[in-house]
C-alpha cells in the first residue's frame, strides 16, 4: 500500500498547483524518502492548471453579440416566412405538410441564423497527409455560406495546428512504412467480417499482445472505431441497477455509452474530487432510489486529457476515492495515450501509478498513433468477458489489416523495438514543444486553459464575431487552426484549440506565435489579467481521506 500526500498551493490567481508525492509502504515503515528509479512509483512535481476568468466587459460584449445575432435571426425568419428573403435552409416538402414534422424548425434556428454566417471556418477540405504542414483546397461561397464551390487553387504548406497528430506519426509514406504496404498486399484493405465470425486475424492478435505489453496489463482487445469503443462497451459493463458517476466534461462517446447502458447517471464537477466523493458517499448510504437497495456496481467515468479544456485528470485522488468506496474506474485515454508520460504510456505513467489500479483502460489509435480504432485493456477476465459481450465485437467490422500494422509499427517505435530511440525522442519533443508553446502564449497575455503538460491548448476567444475573424485571418497567414464554439463549448467560452505535435519545429511554432501575437493585438484577444479562476469550485477542497 502507498501513501499519497496532496499539497495544494496557489501561485497566482487563476493558477492552481498540486504537489503529489507517492511513497511505497516500505519507505513509510522505514521513514525513508522515496527514491526515484525504474521501479518505485514516484511523482513529485507541481501540476499547474489554469482556468482564468475573462474581464467583465468581455463577457458582457459576448452575450450582447449572441443576443443581437438572435434578434436578427428572428427578423430574418420573419422575412423568410413572408417571402421577402429566400430561405435556403432545409424545409419539409409541400407533399408532407400534413405529416408530423421530421424535425422541429426551432432546433435548426442556431444553425440557420448564426452558425451559417461563419460556416466557412469549419469542414475545410484537406488534400494531403495531416503532418506538420498540409495542403488546403480553397473554396468560396456565392450565397453567404449556404453552399461552397472550389476555385481549383490549393493553399500549400499550411502549418497544421489542429490535428491530433501528437507524435507526428500521421505522415506521408516513407520507407519506415514498408511493412504497412506489405500487409496491404497480403491481407487487402478490409476484413469484411466481425471479430466473432471470420474477422479475427493474426495481426489483431499481435496488436492486442503488443498493446497489453505497452500498457503493462494482462490483456487488451482492439476495435475498429474509437467512438464505438466507448459507446458500445460501456453498456456491456454496466446496466440497470448500476450507477455511473461521470465527469461533466466527458466526451460524447462516454455520454452516449452511459445512456445506452440503462444505468443511472450522475454528474460530478470537472476534476472535482470533493464533488465526486459526495456522490460516492450518498450512493453508498442511500443506495438506489425508491428501493434503497445497494447499487450493483458503481462506475466512475473520466478522461486522461480533456480535449476541450486541456486539463489532465486528477488520477491519484480519484483512485484513492475509488478504493475507499469500492467503486470501479474507467479512464478514456484517447488524448493522453502516447502523448503524456515520460515514455508516452498515459496518465498512469504521468503520475507514476500502477496501471492495475485502474479497472478499465480505454484509448484510441486515432491521435498519437496516426491510425484508427480503439482498445480496452486491463485484467484478462475483463477482456475475455468483452470478447463475448461487446456489441462492437459482435456486430461491427474488424479493424482493417493495414491500420493494425500501422499501430503495431507505431507501438514498436515508441517501445524502442525498432532498434532506435526515435519514439522516445518524439515523446520528449512533444513535451518540450508543449511547454514552450503554452509559456509563450501566457507571456503574450492570452487566456489559455488546462494543464501545463497538456498538448491540447485552448485559447479563449469568447465573442462569436472574433471566432470567425480569427480563423479567417490565420488561414490567410497559412496557419490552420480549429475554432470551437457553442454547442461544443459553453455559450460564452468560444475558443481556438491548438494541438501541439512533436513534428512541429521551433521555427514553425515561432511563426505561429508571431502571427498570434499580431492577431491578439488586431482583434484585442489578450484578455489575461490573472484573475480568480473561472471554476473556483474545482479547487476548494481542503482535505479528503485516502485510506482504503
Amino acid at each position: 500500500m502507498r501513501e499519497v500526500d496532496l499539497k495544494w498551493a496557489r501561485r497566482s490567481p487563476g493558477i492552481v498547483e498540486i504537489n503529489v508525492v507517492q511513497r511505497s509502504s516500505a519507505e513509510q515503515t522505514q521513514g525513508k524518502e522515496p527514491k526515484q528509479n525504474g521501479r518505485t512509483h514516484f511523482y513529485d512535481k507541481l501540476i499547474v492548471e489554469s482556468f482564468e476568468e475573462a474581464p467583465l466587459h468581455v463577457m458582457v460584449f459576448t452575450y450582447m453579440g449572441y443576443g443581437i445575432g438572435t434578434l436578427f435571426g428572428y427578423l430574418r425568419d420573419f422575412m423568410r416566412n413572408w417571402g421577402i428573403e429566400k430561405c435556403n435552409a432545409a424545409v419539409e416538402r409541400k407533399e408532407q405538410r400534413d405529416f408530423v414534422p421530421l424535425y422541429q424548425d426551432f432546433e435548426n434556428f442556431y444553425t440557420r441564423n448564426l452558425y451559417m454566417r461563419i460556416r466557412d471556418n469549419w469542414n475545410r477540405p484537406i488534400c494531403s497527409a495531416p503532418g506538420a504542414l498540409f495542403d488546403v483546397m480553397e473554396r468560396v461561397s456565392d450565397d453567404y455560406n449556404w453552399t461552397f464551390r472550389f476555385t481549383g487553387r490549393v493553399i500549400k504548406d499550411v502549418i497544421n495546428m489542429g490535428s491530433y497528430n501528437f507524435l507526428g506519426l500521421a505522415a506521408k509514406y516513407d520507407e519506415s512504412m514498408r511493412t504497412i504496404k506489405d500487409v496491404l498486399e497480403v491481407y487487402g484493405t478490409g476484413v469484411a467480417s466481425t471479430r466473432h465470425e471470420m474477422g479475427t486475424l493474426d495481426k489483431h492478435k499481435e496488436l492486442e499482445d503488443l498493446v497489453a505489453k505497452f500498457l503493462n496489463v494482462e490483456a487488451a482487445m482492439v476495435f475498429g472505431m474509437g467512438f464505438a469503443t466507448n459507446s458500445m462497451n460501456i453498456p456491456a459493463l454496466v446496466g440497470k441497477g448500476c450507477l455511473i458517476l461521470s465527469d461533466e466534461l466527458n466526451h460524447t462517446s462516454l455520454v452516449l455509452g452511459a445512456r445506452l447502458s440503462g444505468a443511472t447517471i450522475r454528474i460530478f464537477k470537472h476534476n472535482n474530487t470533493q464533488s465526486l466523493e459526495k456522490l460516492l458517499r450518498d450512493a453508498v448510504i442511500y443506495g438506489q432510489p425508491r428501493t434503497r437497495r445497494a447499487w450493483k456496481k458503481i462506475l466512475i467515468l473520466v478522461e486522461g486529457v480533456y480535449s476541450m479544456e486541456g486539463s489532465i485528470v486528477h488520477l491519484p485522488q480519484i483512485i484513492a476515492l475509488k478504493k475507499k468506496y469500492k467503486a470501479y474506474l474507467y479512464i478514456d485515454e484517447a488524448h493522453s495515450i502516447g502523448a503524456v508520460g515520460p515514455t508516452g504510456r498515459g496518465v498512469t505513467e504521468f503520475f507514476g501509478l500502477d496501471p492495475h489500479e485502474v479497472d478499465v483502460l480505454m484509448g484510441t489509435f486515432t491521435k498519437s498513433f496516426g491510425a484508427a480504432g480503439g482498445y480496452i485493456a486491463g485484467r484478462k477476465d475483463l477482456v475475455d468477458y468483452l470478447r463475448v459481450h461487446s456489441h462492437s465485437a459482435v456486430y461491427a467490422s474488424s479493424m482493417s489489416p493495414p491500420i493494425a500494422e500501422q499501430i503495431i509499427r507505431s507501438l514498436k517505435h515508441l517501445m524502442g523495438m525498432d532498434g532506435t530511440t526515435q519514439g522516445l525522442q518524439r515523446v520528449r519533443q512533444l513535451a518540450k514543444n508543449t511547454r514552450y508553446f503554452r509559456q509563450r502564449l501566457q507571456e503574450m497575455g492570452f487566456i489559455i486553459y488546462g494543464n501545463e503538460n497538456s498538448p491540447v491548448v485552448p485559447l479563449l476567444l469568447y465573442m462569436p464575431g472574433k471566432v470567425a475573424a480569427f480563423a479567417r485571418h490565420m488561414l490567410e497567414k497559412k496557419i490552420g487552426v480549429v475554432v470551437v464554439g457553442f454547442p461544443a463549448t459553453p455559450l460564452a467560452e468560444a475558443r481556438a484549440r491548438f494541438c501541439v505535435s512533436a513534428a512541429h519545429t521551433r521555427e514553425m511554432l515561432d511563426t505561429v506565435l508571431e502571427a498570434l501575437d499580431e492577431m491578439g493585438d488586431l482583434l484585442q484577444l489578450k484578455y489575461s489579467r490573472h484573475k480568480k479562476s473561472a471554476r473556483p469550485e474545482l479547487y476548494d477542497e481542503t482535505s479528503f481521506e485516502l485510506e482504503d
